[in-house]
């Protein structure tokens, strides 16, 4: 059985449809719980990298250290050539250990922004049958330099590379399309005194059709997936 390890670095920043993608398909998860004290390891032993997202910053290692950790786990794996993906902090880390600058943006995008994919997008493994439009929630206030030889595959009005792939098998995505609704309750918990200090209305992301707007994020996030999944199980 094909295995994905997954760094996970808060306790409500699980894997979640991501995590049903891969199992569906036959892919062990075993997760590092880093919010838990676990070590990252030297070496990926497993088949596939997968990383999350964090509140934290890639260049935060000073107060962070296991980002340090990460930064040469996602360097030997990619030396590897195994498949990664890397969501929001994830995306960021995959883009620092391609080396691309990591740094704050303008704003923070928290809430319902829309993505448009660019047109590298089309024949992409991942991304090929995914709408021109569609709007997933955001939650980060860094954004990154497009690392040398990769590919955009996506933007937002104020994020230029939403989404991008290295080789064949790694991918990046600063959005976040694996969420449920308890996943996204949970966050507004967690992550309430940030909104205060953003000014940020709970109902701006709670919204009375939440529900379906995660439906038609899952609408483009399921098949992605699946897709990433495929390229673990060799299928």
């Amino acid at each position: 059985m094909p295995r994905a390890l997954v760094l996970q670095h808060v306790a409500v920043e699980g894997p979640a449809a991501l995590g049903e993608a891969l199992q569906r398909r036959g892919v062990e998860l075993q997760a590092v719980r880093i919010f838990a004290g676990e070590p990252v390891p030297a070496q990926l032993e497993a088949d596939a990298l997968v990383v999350m997202g964090g509140p934290m910053g890639v260049y935060e290692s000073d107060r962070y250290p296991h980002l340090s950790d990460e930064l040469r786990l996602i360097e030997a794996t990619l030396g590897q050539g195994r498949p990664v993906i890397g969501t929001c902090l994830g995306s960021q880390l995959l883009a620092a250990a391609l080396g691309a600058r990591v740094y704050p943006n303008t704003r923070k995008e928290i809430g319902w922004y829309e993505v448009e994919l660019a047109a590298a997008a089309r024949d992409d493994r991942l991304f090929a049958a995914a709408p021109p439009r569609f709007t997933p929630v955001h939650w980060h206030g860094d954004i990154f330099d497009l690392p040398n030889g990769a590919v955009r595959l996506a933007r937002s009005a104020i994020s230029p590379t939403q989404a991008y792939r290295y080789g064949d098998n790694a991918y990046g995505l600063l959005f976040h399309l694996e969420l449920r609704r308890p996943h996204l309750d949970s966050w507004m918990t967690a992550f309430a005194d940030e909104l205060v200090s953003e000014q940020i209305a709970p109902a701006s992301i709670i919204t009375p059709d939440v529900d379906a707007r995660l439906a038609a994020a899952d609408a483009v996030g399921a098949p992605l997936f699946d897709r990433f999944a495929a390229l673990i199980a060799g299928s």
